[in-house]
């Protein structure tokens, strides 16, 4: 009997053992990766640092192969860097651009950009309502202790089109191009920066040939192919066998019409060189990707400096044209070299200060 009350009484403290085990919190019992100090035990584990959120706000859509399409790729080399957390806000209407804006800054993100000078009257007005939240505005200034901006030497790349243009309408051993002197020029609102562009296309034509004529036209929309296409095709009947296009969305219909009539246009920001390849002579570069990627930079590495606006132009590679390569595989011999070894020279000359290319007026380094 004795044995048999010694046997339970074992048991009895086993099991009590056990009770007072459960109550503990539970210890991970997954090992450490190879190589790591740090302990077993995950509650004394630094906290994964949360990736920066960044908003990019369009006055338009992605897709334009174009400005918008150039932040894009900007925002999509951030990500790859950085590994940030992008939102993109497409819209149309400017109703939206506001209520779109105005969302993201309320959501917690911690940089907000306005792709577009169209934000800069929007972002004037909301900024200062989150004082705690960093703002970008692209392609136009803002004052503001929680603002960057970036501006660009439109004027400067759109010289060299302009010399392009002027150089190419006399090349009538081309198919396509007619023995007038007439270039055009199409953009999609009719806003102070495509006047920058303009005035800057309209001297480096006339710097090359000071009778040319030019046309100009604007669609009122930066979301009209078809409005850009119609507007084309009419300066090509008034001579033009060359338009440039500054008109984003509205300017797919640009290039489209160059390919549809056997004539050429040049294309703007992105490289637009082979949408359809042979029809467009070259495209200024507007270093839009270049922009927005410097913007998200700064905040990554802490250099963010409310009221700064950086300025890209021919000397930092800002702007420019591409280097025709696309257009000259597609006329094999009959490429124009004289054009490009021109354009080559004239970048140089803008650079140095020899050649001043004239802004518009509230535009330029200053």
């Amino acid at each position: 009997m004795k044995k048999v009350l010694a046997v339970l009484l074992a048991l009895t403290l086993v099991m009590a053992m056990f009770a007072g085990c459960g109550s503990k919190p539970a210890e991970s019992a997954a090992p450490a990766e190879s190589g790591s100090t740090a302990p077993a035990d995950s509650s004394s584990a630094a906290p994964a640092e949360k990736p920066l959120k960044v908003a990019l706000i369009y006055s338009g859509f992605l897709g334009d192969k174009s400005f918008n399409d150039s932040a894009h790729e900007g925002a999509l080399k951030a990500v790859e860097d950085f590994g940030i957390e992008l939102k993109e806000m497409e819209s149309k209407e400017p109703t939206e651009w506001e209520s779109n804006f105005v969302a993201m800054a309320a959501d917690g993100y911690d940089l907000v950009i306005g792709v577009s000078t169209q934000f800069q009257e929007i972002m004037a007005k909301h900024c200062p309502e989150f004082p705690n939240t960093k703002f970008a505005l692209i392609d136009g200034v803002v004052d503001g202790n929680n603002i960057v901006s970036s501006t660009f030497a439109q004027n400067e790349g759109s010289f060299l089109a302009g010399a392009a243009a002027a150089m190419f309408t006399t090349k009538t051993d081309i198919s396509g191009v007619n023995a007038d002197k007439t270039i055009g020029w199409v953009g999609g609102m009719d806003i102070p920066v495509l006047h920058d562009f303009f005035v800057g296309y309209e001297q480096g034509a006339k710097y090359i040939d000071p009778d040319i004529k030019i046309l100009q036209a604007f669609a009122g929309t930066f979301n009209d192919p078809l409005k850009g296409k119609e507007l084309t095709i009419a300066q090509y009947s008034q001579g033009a066998d060359v338009v440039m296009n500054v008109a984003s969305g509205t300017g797919t219909g640009i290039l489209e019409a160059a390919k549809e009539q056997g004539k050429f246009a040049i294309g703007v920001d992105l490289n637009q060189d082979g949408v359809y390849p042979g029809s467009i002579l070259t495209s200024m570069l507007k270093r839009v990707d270049q922009g927005t990627y410097l913007a998200i930079e700064s905040v990554i590495k802490g250099t963010f400096e409310g009221g700064k606006t950086t300025y890209l132009d021919i000397s930092n590679g800002g702007v420019g044209l591409t280097d025709m390569s696309t257009m000259k595989t597609a006329l094999g011999d009959k490429f124009p070299q004289d054009i490009l070894d021109k354009i080559v020279e004239l970048e140089a000359k803008v650079k140095s200060g020899e050649i001043k290319v004239n802004a518009y007026e509230g535009f330029g380094r200053n």
